[in-house]
């Protein structure tokens, strides 16, 4: 990890292209390493969640390249690395685990997605609605260091659902996501690809709930993920 940020903090202070290609051989190792880490975490994972399946390490590893079409931002690379794992691969629309280091000091794990379809939105909040408190056990039992990401909320419980509902801050959200944000102690010491795995392993149900909620809104006939 030492050569893995070393690499990304110097990128921070020095995001143009001819530095990047005269360090072009740092990047592919920093890269390599990363690749290896998001491998380690996927054996990890694949230990209590099979339906993760048999993904590359590498196709779930994030470009460094930004995309710059519609951005005012023309800084040509990330600062950060990431992986996002999930059933299916980051293409298939799945909710699952994901983590960055980046160069600038802020590190990111988070488990769900920021993003859900309308119909999936629906489904999630009847879930909730219907449950009888089970989603709220599910958040109970997550790792304490997880905070639910409560950005963009609806100020009003959707219409179609009671307004004094036990559940009514559930209701309101428009993404489902738990996030953490580690220190430089966290990231630097020794066996970081455990502890991801052990953070992770708590929010199973949570990934569960969604993804069961995204195929069910794909296919009602069929079985759940």
């Amino acid at each position: 990890m030492k050569q893995i940020l070393h690499f990304l903090e110097r990128l921070s202070r020095h995001n143009e292209r001819e530095w990047f290609n005269a360090h072009k051989e740092e990047y592919v190792k920093a890269r390599e390493g990363f690749t290896a880490l998001t491998g380690q975490v996927l054996d990890g994972i694949r230990r209590f969640d099979d339906r993760i399946g048999l993904l590359d390490p590498s196709a779930c590893c994030y470009r460094i390249y930004r995309d710059l079409r519609f951005s005012k931002d023309k800084t040509p690379y990330k600062t950060h690395m990431g992986f996002y794992i999930n059933p299916g691969g980051k293409k298939s629309g799945y909710s699952g685990y994901y983590f960055h280091v980046d160069g600038t000091g802020h590190h990111m794990l988070a488990v769900g997605d920021i993003f859900f379809e309308p119909a999936v939105l629906k489904i999630l909040r009847e879930d909730i609605e219907m449950g009888g408190g089970d989603f709220r056990q599910i958040l109970a039992a997550v790792d304490p260091r997880l905070h639910l990401d409560r950005e963009g909320a609806l100020k009003r419980v959707p219409n179609g659902f009671p307004a004094d509902s036990p559940d009514a801050e559930y209701l309101k959200l428009k993404s489902f996501c738990l996030f953490f944000e580690p220190d430089e102690d966290f990231i630097r010491s020794p066996g970081l690809a455990g502890r991801l795995v052990e953070i992770f392993r708590t929010t199973k149900p949570f990934l569960d709930y969604l993804n069961r909620a995204i195929a069910f809104s794909r296919d009602p006939d069929a079985d759940s993920l």
